[in-house]
């Protein structure tokens, strides 16, 4: 009995010292690696906050300019906090996301159609592809007077800023992900069968994934911008937005608030910056390129 004991205890403790070296070899669990990445993807941006904040309060101390005109960092916090009380903040975040949304979906319909089309048909695109470049480089504020003069104080001008800015930004990325496919993985999905839209599907949209992303970033700073000009210009009855917000601060000589609205769309774009950043991270992975 006192030898079955022995090896009994032997046994266990040659499991614990398996299950130990098992624990080594399998690294990290998955709950470990998903906050490790969280981690690295938000202290960049805290320290950029962190930094611009340091700045503003320093320049605040250097009295450049007069506490009501350039109130500091403390101030403008404790004004967004009011804002979070209101339902008037949270409605106005609803009516400027959802035109967001809406007008960003629709610019990349436009512009994944027409760059798919420039990239294949050779005369549209010695008529339209330098009028692409072109209107990348038209600020969006400089579509408003026409957005009002066709569809005057409504919606649909603030909706037509948004996606005359963004779509040329992601049929360019499109275009350029198309030209850099490699012919040799054209003519294997030829090979094997692949023809119109199912090489499409299959071998032309997959391999022009990354330029395609990085033009749907750069098509939502486009919008983003576009829809902040709208909301500041083309004021609708009942219909608050985080442009009118800001801009009835501004009426009022409420530097603080207007800072507090500028803070709200700095965060909003920092999040969705992060969303395209995953985005990127994924394809980097899927590609097999991704950084260690």
């Amino acid at each position: 009995m006192a030898d079955v004991s022995t090896r009994q205890k032997d046994e266990s403790a040659l499991s614990a010292q398996f299950a130990g070296l098992d624990a080594l070899e399998r690294g990290p669990s998955a709950r470990q690696k998903f906050l490790a990445r969280a981690w690295a993807g938000t202290w960049p941006k805290v320290l950029a906050i962190a930094i611009v904040f340091a700045i503003w309060q320093i320049v605040y101390w250097s009295g450049w300019r007069d506490p009501w005109v350039l109130p500091d960092p403390a101030t403008a916090l404790g004004q967004l906090r009011d804002f979070l009380t209101e339902g008037t903040f949270w409605k106005a975040i609803g009516i400027t996301m959802s035109r967001a949304v809406i007008g960003f979906a629709i610019a990349i319909v436009i512009g994944t159609v027409l760059g798919a089309l420039v990239a294949q048909i050779r005369p549209l695109r010695a008529a339209i592809g330098s009028l692409l470049a072109g209107l990348l480089t038209m600020p969006s504020i400089a579509w408003l007077p026409l957005a009002i003069l066709l569809f005057k104080l409504s919606e649909s001008a603030i909706l037509f800023v948004i996606v005359i800015g963004a779509a040329p930004s992601i049929a360019g990325g499109l275009v350029n992900g198309i030209d850099y496919i490699q012919p040799l993985l054209l003519r294997a999905g030829r090979v094997l069968g692949l023809r119109g839209w199912s090489l499409y599907r299959s071998v032309i949209l997959p391999a022009s994934l990354p330029s395609y992303v990085s033009g749907l970033k750069q098509g939502w700073a486009f919008a983003w911008r576009g829809l902040m000009a709208g909301e500041l210009m083309v004021i609708i009855a009942n219909r608050p937005s985080i442009g009118v917000q800001l801009d009835q601060q501004q009426e009022y000589n409420d530097a603080a608030g207007m800072l507090a609205m500028m803070i709200v769309i700095l965060i909003i774009g920092i999040i969705v910056d992060s969303a395209f950043g995953a985005a990127d991270r994924t394809i980097q992975k899927r590609w097999g390129v991704a950084k260690s």
